[in-house]
């Protein structure tokens, strides 16, 4: 099944971060983990080998995978629309110039996923596969999910590096789960207060399940899934690895380790499936509200006043920062969010037209004629891309 149909993910981080329900991850004793312990004992060889992974020991000291979020939608423009020979050229980039050892491929359209995963794994990088198609019927997700993971067992048989993540943060791109016809309306709901808490979550905990038996059926390797922490309860008994998309800040390092603690409790790897921040001062303050810097109902879209500073030093910052409290505490792997936005190119001297600020992008789009949405354009590296690569390079050379 090929499915075009895309979410912006820059857009619906801004919505998540808009919504600011303060869900409490549950306790591992807690009412809402009953039964785990059941579910738990299937897991034992698997959380064997995740309690070193998760704690550090073994003798491994930092991350075992530091990669990038690759990420593929139909795009916007027929200038941005997915090209297989970019993406060649793109892999290459992020194995030699980023230093990166995995790469999240992540989207819609099981061909665009399928031809990345390979061309990934030909290079030698590990790949995370998480297909993320939303905004269509319950059952159209299950079977992009489930073509998805097929291929990854193939390529997993072939002797690839992969790992498969069911999806991303369910009670958002999942319709039924929270009211509304598409992800904004959705994000309105939860503004306005009109969310049934207690039944989103039964909601949301039934499709996870579901979502996680239809992996473990079509995909015999490491399985995940990425979840937003404040609103997913997951019962992490239905998975190999524990996925946080991640995006607090906070002024003192202490207070990252202390919220990410938390998850290494199950005894199983942890992965940071994203984190990032935007390309402008006080962008890792606004976490996933970066994006709401720019007013797409203007024709061409700009940056709202007050017009922010862009400092691709502050992104850069921001990642090193969390990177090293990542490695500190020998979490299993790390990906930043994201190789590129396409459709939000960086316009030198005109900041009011720059919608690279509001990008997660540690690459920035450069078009041929700044302003025709229909020119060629390529991309070139930020601040962050360089510290990335540096830091990547560093650990790298340290194992």
């Amino acid at each position: 099944m090929e499915n075009t149909k895309g979410i912006d993910r820059a857009r619906f981080l801004a919505g998540a971060a808009a919504v600011g329900v303060a869900g409490a991850v549950l306790p591992a004793g807690s009412a809402g983990a009953a039964g785990r312990d059941r579910a738990g004992r299937g897991e034992a060889a698997r959380g064997k080998a995740g309690q070193g992974a998760a704690t550090g020991s073994g003798g491994r000291r930092g991350l075992a995978r530091r990669g990038v979020v690759y990420t593929l939608v139909a795009g916007e423009t027929p200038a941005t629309a997915w090209s297989a020979e970019r993406m060649r050229a793109d892999l290459r980039a992020i194995r030699d110039d980023l230093h990166a050892d995995t790469v999240d491929v992540t989207g819609d359209g099981v061909e665009r996923l399928t031809a990345t995963a390979v061309e990934a794994a030909e290079l030698g990088l590990h790949v995370w596969l998480q297909p993320t198609l939303g905004d269509v019927p319950e059952r159209d997700i299950l079977e992009h999910l489930a073509e998805t993971g097929r291929f990854a067992e193939r390529l997993r048989r072939q002797g690839a590096s992969v790992e498969l993540s069911v999806g991303c943060e369910f009670w958002l791109f999942v319709p039924g789960i929270i009211p509304g016809d598409d992800v904004f309306e959705r994000i309105a709901n939860l503004q306005n207060g009109t969310v049934d808490w207690a039944a989103m979550q039964a909601r949301l905990t039934r499709f996870t399940a579901k979502a996680a038996a239809l992996g473990r059926k079509v995909f015999h390797g490491r399985l995940s899934y990425a979840s937003a922490p404040d609103i997913d309860d997951v019962d992490w008994n239905l998975f190999d690895v524990v996925g946080i998309d991640y995006y607090s800040f906070f002024p003192r390092r202490a207070d990252y380790v202390r919220e990410l603690k938390q998850y290494q409790r199950w005894g199983k790897p942890v992965a940071i499936t994203e984190f990032g921040t935007c390309t402008f001062r006080g962008a890792p303050e606004a976490g996933g509200m970066g994006w709401d810097i720019v007013d797409y109902g203007k024709t061409p879209p700009e940056i709202k006043d007050p017009l922010p500073v862009r400092s691709e030093r502050v992104q850069a910052a921001y990642l090193t920062d969390l990177l090293d409290v990542f490695e500190s505490m020998n979490l299993y792997a790390a990906m930043v969010f994201e190789f590129l936005t396409a459709d939000s190119p960086h316009r030198p001297g005109d900041p009011r037209h720059d919608l690279d600020m509001a990008s997660y992008g540690i690459a920035k789009a450069i078009q041929d004629r700044p302003g025709d949405p229909d020119t060629g354009w390529h991309w070139e590296p930020k601040a962050a891309f360089h510290a990335v690569a540096r830091a990547y390079r560093r650990a790298g050379q340290r194992q």
